[in-house]
C-alpha cells in the first residue's frame, strides 16, 4: 500500500509541471490578432507574398503559429504584470493602502491587485503587438529590397542565387535574403542612438 501512494505521489508531481510548462491554448482574440498579424505581413505586392509563403508555407499556417505567439505574449505579459503590481504593492500596512487608493475602484478598493495586473498587462501586450507590426514591416520592407536586388535578368537572378542561397540548388535564395535583410533592419531599428 505505501508502494503504491508514494508511486502515485510521484507520478503526480511529476505530472503538474509538464502541464505548467504547456504551451497556453490561443482563444479567440489572440486568433483575431494572429490573422491580422499575418495579412500585414503577406501584404500586397508580389514580392511581400513570395516572402510570406517561403516563410510560412500558407495562410493557415501563418495563422495557427502567431496565435500560439500571441497566447504567450498574453500568458507573458499577464505573469509580468503580477510580479509587478505584487513589487509595487509593497510590504507595510501604508503601501498597501496607498496601492489599493490608486487601483482600487470599488467602495473598499479590494480590487486593487486585479485593476493592476489587467493595466500592466494591457499596457505590455500593447508593447509587443507594436513590436510585432514593427517586425511586419521590416519583413515586408527586407522582400522588396530582396526583390529589388534580385535584379530581372538570367546573370542577375544566377548571381543572388548563389549569393543568397544555401541548398543545393539555390532555391532558397530568396528566403534567406529577407530573413537576412529583416534581421538586419531590426537591429538597425533596435541599436541605440549615440
Amino acid at each position: 500500500m505505501k508502494k503504491m501512494t508514494v508511486s502515485i505521489g510521484l507520478a503526480v508531481a511529476l505530472a503538474l509541471p509538464v502541464g505548467a510548462l504547456a504551451k497556453p491554448h490561443p482563444n479567440h482574440a489572440d486568433k483575431r490578432a494572429a490573422k491580422a498579424e499575418c495579412k500585414t505581413l503577406r501584404g500586397n505586392t508580389d514580392a511581400t507574398r513570395e516572402a510570406f509563403l517561403t516563410t510560412f508555407r500558407n495562410f493557415g499556417a501563418c495563422v495557427s503559429k502567431k496565435s500560439v505567439e500571441e497566447a504567450v505574449e498574453g500568458q507573458n505579459a499577464h505573469t509580468n504584470a503580477a510580479k509587478v503590481c505584487k513589487t509595487e504593492r509593497g510590504t507595510t500596512p501604508a503601501e498597501h493602502q496607498a496601492f489599493a487608493e490608486l487601483y482600487g475602484t470599488n467602495e473598499n478598493d479590494r480590487n486593487a491587485f486585479g485593476k493592476c495586473v489587467s493595466k500592466i498587462a494591457k499596457a505590455k501586450e500593447k508593447a509587443a503587438d507594436e513590436q510585432d507590426a514593427q517586425e511586419a514591416t521590416e519583413f515586408k520592407n527586407a522582400a522588396k529590397e530582396c526583390d529589388s536586388e534580385r535584379g530581372d535578368t538570367d546573370a542577375e537572378r544566377q548571381a543572388f542565387a548563389e549569393l543568397y542561397g544555401t541548398n543545393a540548388n539555390h532555391r532558397n535564395a530568396f528566403g534567406k535574403c529577407v530573413s537576412r535583410k529583416a534581421k538586419e533592419n531590426h537591429e538597425e531599428e533596435s541599436a541605440p542612438v549615440s
